[in-house]
């Protein structure tokens, strides 16, 4: 399902001109074969590209690719925001699998050609770092419903839960200083959440194979929550009636709550969120004031009526 573009935006606008124009071109010379050969693991003779539209929710340029792959958190890389880019280089991402358990009706391990399906979206969406810095990312995945409606989610599912790969021969921040956290790093989304169609899995970025830095093969995108819920190199998908733990909350529940939606009215206890700083946005760029729900709020506000946002954090 494609998500409807807002009125006011068009991915020509936003994007940036060299990147809309060579898109362009590849679509007329038969894009779904290139792109198919580029994001295994699909066949270049089966694999197809739609480019849904911008999901940004006010005009705003798609930040420089060497910004969105060069500077982020992936702790089981180091704790640096370059740290990802200079040490991921050496994780095994083929063949890759996902256990899929719990209260579905399909359990299994299932490869990642098994999971990826061979028609593609392309979701232009702002990230919101908790941290109080903002990208827009052009991502490359499909809606996490269709797989939870794959394998059959039971009737009594309320959450999922996700688990990132343990390998610390390859993930040098998961050895040393890092040995004390509770690896694997975990996330959990209400199912509802997990089924909304802003939800995605993630395995391309711009228009290429996903990077190992940026959470390759797969990762989680949820566009209206802080940045570390989006989990990523996910191995374990997992159905049940209980709330999941997640890492951050495990580790410092005062500060990070279960459901870490983007918020300007609720601060960190030790920064404010009313702002954030654009990445790539220019030595003198201004800070510029954080939506609520990251500006997706009249498509998600819905799930949480009802809910105090501030207990509930």
């Amino acid at each position: 399902m494609l998500i409807k573009q807002a009125e006011r935006i068009k991915s020509s606008e936003i994007t940036p001109k060299e990147v809309y124009m060579n898109r362009r071109a590849l679509m007329g010379a038969g894009a779904a074969a290139a792109v198919g050969a580029m994001l295994s693991p699909m066949s270049a003779s089966a694999a197809t590209l739609s480019f849904a539209k911008s999901r940004a929710p006010a005009p705003a340029p798609i930040t420089p690719k060497e910004y969105a792959t060069g500077y982020n958190n992936f702790y089981e890389f180091g704790f640096g925001k370059e740290d990802p880019a200079n040490n991921a280089q050496g994780l095994t991402t083929k063949p890759w699998s996902v256990v899929v358990d719990g209260l579905v009706d399909k359990p299994g391990t299932y490869g990642l050609e098994d999971i990826v399906p061979n028609a593609l979206e392309e979701r232009i969406y702002r990230l919101r770092c908790v941290e109080a810095w903002s990208m827009v990312i052009p991502w490359v995945g499909f809606q996490l419903s269709d797989l939870l409606n794959r394998v059959g989610p039971q009737s009594g599912a309320k959450f999922v839960a996700f688990e990132t790969l343990v390998r610390p021969d390859e993930m040098p921040g998961q050895r040393g200083l890092f040995q004390s956290i509770d690896w694997p790093y975990r996330e959990g989304l209400r199912l509802d959440e997990a089924m909304h169609p802003l939800t995605i899995l993630a395995n391309g970025m711009y228009g290429e194979e996903l990077p190992n830095q940026n959470g390759a093969p797969l990762r989680l995108v949820v566009p209206w929550k802080y940045g570390f819920k989006s989990i990523k190199s996910i191995v374990r998908i997992t159905l049940t009636d209980k709330q999941p733990p997640n890492t951050w909350n495990m580790l410092l529940p005062k500060e990070y709550g279960f459901y870490s939606n983007v918020n300007p009215k609720v601060d960190h206890p030790r920064w404010s969120q009313a702002t954030e700083q654009v990445v790539g946005g220019g030595l003198f760029a201004k800070r510029q004031d954080t939506l609520m729900f990251n500006g997706y709020a009249d498509e998600v506000a819905g799930l949480y009526a009802g809910m105090d946002l501030v207990k509930n954090y």
